[in-house]
């Protein structure tokens, strides 16, 4: 085997137990091949240890799928089919009734009602990107078959992705800055670039140094590449999505919120907080076709 071990955050390994997958890449006393599991609540946590105070890595939203490995104490030891990250999360909220999704939630946000009435007290609030199947449309509404009933015009097939995910990261404007949020009620800077993406039908992995390596292509920022709507720019630890040539939109840790501001500001404030300039930047290939 060999001597570095791959990254724990996208590879199911921990002491005494490692997902089947890796057996001949880590040791372990126990292999497991794990059982499959579906998120049936609006968003589940996903959490660096099994306790409720611990660090917030992600999120995973209603329909999304899983790979169950453990379980103790109300806790479920989990990797995440969209994007292969590993934690910890309650185990109520997941069900082993695993279902194909016919729709997405393309609004970003909507509301499942117990009744096609949109006068009747709503049953839970579901964000963008959130899984759902469908049993048939009632009128405006969507009828789903976990129960309840979505507005119709909220939702879009898998095949039916945003146009141009810079438009999408632009309506979360006002909503706030959460370490490890994936919602349209929290969401953190990778986070929202993950969502975007998503969105537009592209996938996207979750943590900025990943992004920074691996989204799109590099750019010779510092040379002749200009900058562009829907380019990535990294910081140490931070990302946003450029929306001109001059101006981005992140979720920002400084104003607790996603914004859109011009680069330069964002340059000279991060970078004397960080202690550094930009680390990179990456042109987001196919994830804009608007202003290209």
């Amino acid at each position: 085997m060999s001597g570095v071990l791959p990254d724990p955050r996208r590879h199911a390994y921990r002491v005494g137990l490692a997902a089947e997958s890796l057996r001949g890449r880590v040791e372990a006393p126990r292999y497991v091949k794990g059982e499959r599991r579906q998120v049936e609540v609006p968003a589940l946590p996903l959490r660096r240890e099994p306790r409720f105070d611990a660090i917030l890595d992600t999120e995973a939203l209603f329909g999304e799928t899983l790979t169950l490995f453990d379980e103790s104490e109300g806790w479920a030891w989990v990797q995440l089919e969209r994007d292969g990250y590993v934690g910890y999360m309650p185990n109520e909220g997941l069900t082993s009734a695993v279902t194909t999704p016919t729709h997405r939630v393309a609004a970003l946000r909507t509301y499942v009602y117990a009744s096609p009435d949109i006068k009747t007290p709503p049953l839970s609030l579901l964000s963008l990107n959130a899984l759902l199947s469908g049993a048939g449309v009632e009128g405006r509404f969507l009828a789903l078959k976990s129960g309840g009933f979505v507005i119709a015009e909220h939702v879009r097939k898998p095949d039916e992705p945003a146009r141009d995910f810079v438009d999408v990261a632009l309506g979360f404007r006002g909503t706030p800055y959460l370490w490890g949020g994936r919602t349209s009620l929290g969401v953190d800077c990778s986070g929202l670039v993950q969502l975007a993406s998503e969105a537009a039908g592209l996938s996207c992995p979750r943590d900025a140094d990943m992004q920074a390596n691996e989204v799109g292509r590099q750019l010779d920022w510092q040379g002749p590449d200009a900058l562009a709507r829907g380019d990535l720019v990294f910081w140490d630890g931070h990302v946003g999505i450029m929306t001109s040539g001059q101006d981005l939109v992140h979720a920002s840790a400084y104003q607790m919120m996603v914004v859109e501001e011009p680069l330069a500001e964002a340059r000279a404030r991060i970078g004397a907080a960080k202690g550094g300039d930009l680390v990179g930047v990456r042109r987001a290939v196919g994830l804009s076709s608007a202003g290209r």
